[in-house]
């Protein structure tokens, strides 16, 4: 495997090396989640590129940059044992000058839900994204829908760019209890853990009200709403794959999202349907 600090470096990497690119990018910390988009690159290319930057940008300030969980040597090793041909680990300098061109997400999709609670952090994703599918070369880029609304800005992206690169969505890998497997999973303590499955039960709910014939938006999140509690919820949402807010569920076209605090620490989740 080929660690890449710089654009440079990363691009003289890749000259060695033919095919297509399957890149995957990281903010480290890897789990299985990460190992699943890894393996997929790895079945539909040449070449497999994972990316691992804690991108400064997509922190708002009292977020938790500094003390964003970072694993260096135990992320390699997984690298190596997933078969990565390059992982490219830049430092903030290597991604980053003064006084540069601004990305801007979109001024409806992108300040809504996660954009309404974080203001200004699409921009940074955005921002970041941009630069390492511009840096890699990707043939296929691969992100997870626990993430579904930045899955749903970067597609958007790569359309209105017009970018030569195709967005693999991968579906959510969770715990056998049902917890989203996520980085930040690890501030959680014991008790605080059996209160996060409230997350993924509220959704398993949804489903089955939907598989029941329920259709309706503002009585599966007043179920939803009722089994996260004491949680503090930040929102409960039903929306089609354009993020638009829907009265009812429609197979095929509907995402139902959840977002909670437990404890200090900021889970999201959702399903598709």
């Amino acid at each position: 495997m080929i660690i890449a600090r710089t654009a440079v470096e990363l691009r003289a990497a890749l000259d060695s090396k033919t095919g297509s690119i399957g890149f995957v990018p990281t903010m480290g910390a890897l789990h299985i989640g990460h190992r699943t988009l890894i393996e997929k690159a790895r079945v539909e290319n040449d070449v497999v590129v994972v990316s691992i930057f804690v991108n400064p940008t997509q922190f708002l300030a009292g977020e938790d940059l500094s003390k964003y969980p970072r694993r260096e040597e135990a992320d390699f090793k997984i690298c190596q044992l997933s078969g990565v041909d390059i992982l490219f680990y830049p430092e903030v300098d290597a991604m980053y000058g003064n006084d540069e061109v601004s990305i801007k997400a979109p001024d409806i999709r992108g300040y809504i839900l996660e954009g309404a609670v974080r203001p200004g952090h699409f921009d940074g994703v955005l921002s970041v994204v941009i630069k390492l599918l511009n840096i890699t070369r990707a043939t296929r880029a691969y992100f997870g829908k626990k993430d579904a609304q930045q899955l749903a800005l970067i597609t958007q992206m790569v359309e209105n760019f017009f970018m030569c690169v195709e967005i693999i969505a991968v579906d959510t890998v969770r715990e056998s209890d049902g917890l989203a497997l996520s980085s930040r999973n690890v501030y959680l303590s014991a008790s605080e853990r059996i209160e996060a499955l409230k997350l993924s039960a509220s959704l398993k709910r949804a489903t089955h009200l939907v598989m029941q014939g329920v259709r309706a938006s503002n009585e599966i999140q007043r179920v939803m709403f009722e089994i996260l509690q004491p949680l503090d919820v930040e929102y409960v949402a039903i929306v089609n794959r354009r993020f638009e807010s829907i009265s009812e569920v429609v197979i095929g076209d509907t995402i139902v999202l959840v977002a909670a605090r437990v404890g200090t620490t900021r889970l999201i989740d959702n399903v598709w349907m």
